[in-house]
């Protein structure tokens, strides 16, 4: 059975110790391809996941500036984000959006990043990958201005919204990708939009070291354990896992074009 991990930050501090190991257990675990994102540490580093994507064949790449790090940005951010968008490795802009949660940055200057870079992922033909949190209005308001259906995919990551979010997503023509989250026995309103979502418009991930599923809840996180997050799926969806998997893979493969 082939699985694929979406969403995972491979360069994060805490794989330092065992970095290619945790990637070889997800090869052995059936993973054949992890998405590693780019934001890192912010600007003006953007090529944490490069670096990696450079050196592990199974490892692809995204860049861009996380909303926590938006106050970071500035002219030379973009110029460096277009060169680099233009990689070989890298699939896509992200991830990227809106926090207000920490509101690390002004909400203001949240916005105005996550616009700029929805151009420059429109102008470079690249899908992009949108983190929300406690911001579902504006991001969503963001989307349908700055990001029309005619544009390149665009994966709501660790989908955390209910059914409510979920059918306005669709609506939109975005993907969904539900992490970890999906595996906790209180998270019955994110359980209810994975079952809801079109076989074509869904996708897992890990989020990788953060929100381990269960079984493994609590622990650091890795991109193996996306076999458990793509089984609840299956559950959930009354799916067979195998026939979930390939779905899975498929739209991987038809948002993002990793070439061989």
């Amino acid at each position: 059975m082939r699985l694929i991990d979406s969403h995972c930050h491979l360069d994060d501090r805490q794989f330092d110790q065992d970095r290619e190991q945790v990637i070889e257990r997800a090869l052995h675990a059936g993973v054949e391809c992890m998405l590693a994102i780019g934001s890192g540490d912010g600007p003006p580093d953007l090529e944490a996941a490069i670096r990696l994507a450079e050196r592990y064949p199974a490892v692809w790449a995204t860049v861009g500036v996380h909303p926590h790090d938006a106050a970071k940005a500035n002219g030379r951010t973009w110029e460096r984000m277009r060169e680099l968008l233009t990689h070989p490795k890298v699939l896509a802009l992200g991830e990227i959006g809106l926090d207000y949660h920490y509101n690390f940055s002004p909400p203001d200057v949240q916005r105005e990043v996550f616009r700029r870079q929805l151009e420059l992922a429109r102008e470079a033909g690249k899908p992009v990958i949108i983190h929300t949190r406690e911001a579902w209005a504006d991001t969503l308001a963001i989307l349908r201005q700055y990001w029309a259906e005619s544009s390149p995919p665009c994966v709501m990551h660790c989908f955390s919204g209910g059914p409510e979010q979920a059918r306005e997503c669709l609506e939109l023509g975005f993907v969904l990708s539900f992490a970890g989250v999906v595996t906790f026995p209180k998270a019955l309103r994110v359980q209810e939009a994975a079952r809801a979502a079109p076989s074509d418009r869904l996708l897992v991930e890990t989020d990788a070291p953060y929100l381990a599923p269960v079984p493994h809840r609590g622990r650091r996180n890795e991109p193996a354990y996306v076999a458990h997050t793509a089984a609840r799926v299956a559950e959930l969806r009354g799916e067979p896992l195998e026939e979930l998997a390939e779905a899975i893979t498929a739209n991987f493969r038809r948002i993002f074009r990793p070439e061989p």
